[in-house]
């Protein structure tokens, strides 16, 4: 695969930036080096704020949008700011440009990109991409919604590297002329219907990965995932089936446990092989990869019982593929906060494979009422320790004991990797009193 293309130049400034968590900072910081002028808004109070302001960027917090918006030349919005919040929608009544932070970074980053989307496996693939290209001694650098915001790579990176970027579909709503040279649907099931409003929403914001690439880029997906099957992809690339090209090898590796895992791999091996990647260190790759924390982690063997920790399965699609990587005997411990899909397809995985479901939370009502049929014992929970002691006493030796919530953490934690960190410590605290 070639060169980079040409980036279009940013929309010109002043800036102001909706959201100053992590990624909104990120930007910020990014914008006032440059020596533009910056204003950072937010409707709370995160952390790092006074680093913004020694940055340069005048900060607005809790104050009025319209005042904020005097004098703007674009909008950068932050991942977790919905388009409807009232400085965002007034700049788009105003006729202001309002981009993202992901947008806003590859119009500066002049590198390849391979961009990662889906509702499950993201971070997964996405490790497992730059795993592969260190194994394969190529420049890399691992990106986006896995951890490190794209505006931080900014003049910081060899420009030989590949950026591997992971896509929410919370940053691809607001990408424009993003148009990496190798982008990936792995799945698509509905989530974050509380911010999108229908699914319909959310799939076309995950469309937009495709959408401005042009021939010669590459767009892999997955056609025997029938919510796949039969969508129209936008731009122009040339498509890549997962589930029918070769990839001459198999790839294998011990943290493929079930076979989502499996087909998490083929996206890898055929992003690889279509960005210059020898099939023989992809293979090595493949294999070698350890695995990332809190997907499918086994944290420990205690008395013959397994502890795994899946707290990264937020919705029913990731835990369903969880609980089909067990052949029974599974303890689940399930719930945590809403956000607003249904947990249906979780009855047919739960009859087949658990022994009992513990669950906790304000999703504890729809998952009890959607595994009812199931006959399986549900146990209502206080809180995770209390689930997890409670499975720990009933599992006996050959089963597991599996943290697959199908649900956010924001009900008892700040995110999926406090709740998993919480779980690991727990199961650790067991193992060393056994």
């Amino acid at each position: 695969m070639g060169s980079p293309r040409e980036r279009p130049p940013l929309p010109v400034g002043p800036y102001v930036v909706v959201g100053l968590a992590r990624s909104g900072q990120a930007a910020a910081t990014l914008l006032a080096g440059r020596g533009e002028t910056v204003v950072g808004v937010d409707s709370g109070k995160p952390d790092g704020i006074e680093r913004l302001r020694e940055a340069g960027v005048e900060v607005h917090l809790d104050g009025d949008p319209d005042e904020s918006l005097e004098g703007a030349g674009c909008v950068v919005k932050s991942p977790g700011v919905p388009r409807e919040a009232a400085p965002v929608r007034r700049a788009l009544t105003l006729g202001i440009p309002v981009i993202g932070e992901l947008e806003l970074a590859w119009r500066l980053i002049p590198n390849r990109f391979v961009a990662v989307t889906g509702t499950n496996g993201k971070t997964t693939v996405t490790e497992l991409l730059g795993h592969v290209w260190r194994t394969a001694d190529e420049p890399v650098v691992v990106a986006g919604n896995v951890g490190t915001p794209l505006a931080a790579l900014v003049g910081e990176i060899d420009q030989a590297a590949t950026v591997v970027c992971e896509a929410s579909s919370f940053q691809l709503e607001d990408a424009s002329a993003f148009a990496p040279e190798c982008a990936m649907l792995l799945n698509a099931t509905p989530d974050h219907l509380d911010r999108h409003g229908s699914f319909e929403s959310y799939l076309a914001s995950k469309l937009r990965v495709f959408a401005r690439q042009s021939e010669g880029d590459t767009a892999i997906v997955n056609r025997s995932d029938p919510q796949v099957a039969a969508l129209d992809l936008p731009g122009e690339a040339t498509e890549v089936d997962v589930s029918a090209a070769s990839i001459g090898f198999e790839p294998e590796g011990a943290w493929m446990t079930g076979p989502h895992n499996a087909l998490n791999a083929r996206f890898a091996a055929a992003a690889a092989l279509v960005m210059d990647i020898e099939p023989s260190r992809i293979a090595s790759g493949i294999k070698s990869f350890p695995g990332i924390p809190h997907r499918l982690e086994r944290v420990a063997e205690i008395g013959g019982v397994a502890y795994v920790n899946d707290s990264k399965a937020t919705n029913a699609a990731a835990a369903v593929a969880a609980l089909e990587s067990f052949e029974g005997g599974v303890h689940a411990l399930m719930g945590g906060s809403l956000k607003g899909a249904d947990f249906a397809s979780l009855a047919e995985p739960v009859a087949e494979r658990c022994a009992a479901v513990y669950l906790t939370g304000p999703a504890a009502d729809p998952i009890s009422s959607a595994l009812a049929p199931t006959g399986v014992a549900i146990h209502r929970c206080a809180d995770l320790p209390a689930a997890l002691a409670q499975a720990a006493a009933a599992a006996t030796p050959g089963e597991t004991v599996l943290l697959a919530p199908a649900s956010a953490s924001f009900d008892a934690y700040s995110d999926y990797e406090a709740r998993g960190d919480h779980f690991r410590d727990l199961v650790r605290s067991i193992e060393a009193a056994s």
